[in-house]
């Protein structure tokens, strides 16, 4: 019987082993998870009536690999209701919903007119080098406003990164494959509208309706309570497998099997899949190959503080009929932007109550996220004010601090993967896995769980 030892109990360790199991339920299988819980940096936190998320809050739909996993579980998914449909950009002092449209962005205040004529000279503009920053492929093939306007605070609300450090190939690689396979963006489009025109004409004949569509799927999906049902659903799958507050130190080979140093004893496995965040991993191997440690330990990780403030809706001015906003770099605010949760998934707040949570720090601004509590409450409050027309203090506030919170793929991140994948074939049942590598969102662990689990299971066979 094959013995796997899996260091790191978050989405990736738990999905990775528990689709190990699915697959053979004859392996031994051991997790094992520095934290005294489960989940790593999905964790949802109840109190004084309010749920709040301290790391992901959802995924989106458009990704099968997830619904399965959620299937397989017995948990039901809850979609975004219609306000995540309308998002917004604090731009010039206020809020500017994000148009839903080519004519409505048009009309937008947004960008201006020269921001809007120079989008056009995409169509126009050359292929750039195989992998460049998110800014410097932005400017070259849509401008310098847009990149400020709408790319910046993007990138800061999804990766808390900054664009003129970020690979575009390794944090969006379906846009920089979308240069290299039809040589531009609006091309792109143009084509790609085309073959799905063509396809839903043949399916509207065949199924006698009329309705084509082009827009992309996916709406952002969680759980009625909170986005930790998915990794408390795991944990309770594996059960006694699962080992919490139990850190590994380090790690050592004994003949064909590797020695797990950890906090307890050392235990013995033939595979193990460090699914632990790279810094981690990178500790853990430091003495066992000190080249893949410090290709580990070259992927950054920014502080990230995350503000949740309680409020019943009497005091907030503003309708929160909406997502929330984000915040450009170029309006000089202290907050990376706030999500209005209760106004998107149902039970994050009680009747009459809203949830608002916002993020602050990330690669542009760290030392705000490392503010005293007084102070970085009192930033939050000074910031959402004026937007929002609050009207008092908040009931409730909590917040949560990542010292290293989401990993950064800088320019080279593809390099990095390659030496560490040639690195690893010296170590035959030794993998890597997680979101430092290859997508860092829910639905990214969760396929690259599913890729890992068939890759070991057909070296079993």
């Amino acid at each position: 019987m094959k013995r796997i030892a899996i260091v790191g109990g978050g989405i990736s360790g738990l999905t990775v082993a528990y689709l190990l199991l699915e697959k053979r339920s004859d392996l031994d299988i051991t997790v094992f998870e520095s934290d005294i819980r489960p989940g790593g940096k999905i964790w949802t936190d109840k109190t004084d009536g309010f749920l709040c998320e301290k790391g992901a809050n959802g995924f989106l739909d458009n990704k099968p690999k997830t619904l399965e996993l959620c299937k397989n579980l017995n948990i039901g998914p809850v979609r975004s209701n219609e306000n995540s449909k309308k998002r917004y950009i604090f731009l010039n002092e206020k809020l500017n919903a994000l148009p839903e449209s080519p004519p409505a962005f048009i009309k937008s205040d947004l960008l201006s007119w020269g921001g809007k004529l120079r989008m056009l000279l995409e169509y126009i503009a050359p292929k750039g080098p195989d992998d460049e920053t998110v800014a410097d492929f932005i400017i070259r093939r849509l401008g310098k406003e847009a990149l400020e306007k709408l790319i910046d605070p993007m990138c800061s609300g999804i990766y808390a990164g900054d664009p003129y450090r970020m690979s575009i190939k390794s944090c969006f690689p379906r846009i920089k494959e979308l240069e290299q396979q039809y040589g531009g963006l609006l091309k792109a489009l143009l084509k790609i509208r085309k073959e799905k025109k063509k396809e839903a004409i043949v399916r509207s004949q065949e199924s006698g309706q009329n309705k084509v569509s082009v827009a992309p799927g996916g709406k952002l999906t969680s759980f009625y309570d909170g986005a930790q049902t998915m990794t408390d659903a795991l944990a309770e799958k594996l059960g006694d497998r699962l080992r919490v507050g139990v850190p590994v130190h380090g790690i050592v080979k004994n003949g064909n099997r590797y020695q797990l140093h950890t906090s307890k004893n050392t235990f013995e496995a033939d595979i193990v899949i460090l699914a632990s965040p790279a810094y981690a991993s990178a500790e853990i191997l430091r003495d066992f190959d000190s080249e893949i440690s410090k290709t580990l330990s070259d992927i950054p990780y920014p502080h990230v503080a995350v503000v949740c403030f309680g409020y019943k809706k009497e005091k907030i001015g503003h309708p929160l009929n909406g997502f929330g906003f984000l915040v450009p770099r170029i309006e000089g605010r202290k907050i990376l932007g706030t999500l209005w949760d209760s106004s998107i998934f149902p039970n994050r707040a009680a009747e009459g109550h809203a949830l608002l949570r916002t993020m602050a720090g990330g690669a542009q601004h760290p030392d705000i996220a490392e503010l005293e509590d007084e102070k970085i409450v009192s930033a939050v409050f000074d910031e959402l004010k004026p937007v929002l027309t609050l009207k008092s203090d908040p009931d409730m506030v909590k917040i949560y601090r990542w010292d290293k919170a989401i990993p950064q793929y800088v320019p080279g991140h593809s390099d990095k993967l390659r030496l560490l994948d040639e690195k690893l074939r010296a170590h035959p049942g030794l993998y890597l896995t997680g979101n430092s590598y290859r997508g860092i969102g829910m639905n990214d662990c969760v396929e690259n769980g599913h890729k890992l689990a068939d890759e070991i299971i057909s070296g079993l066979t």
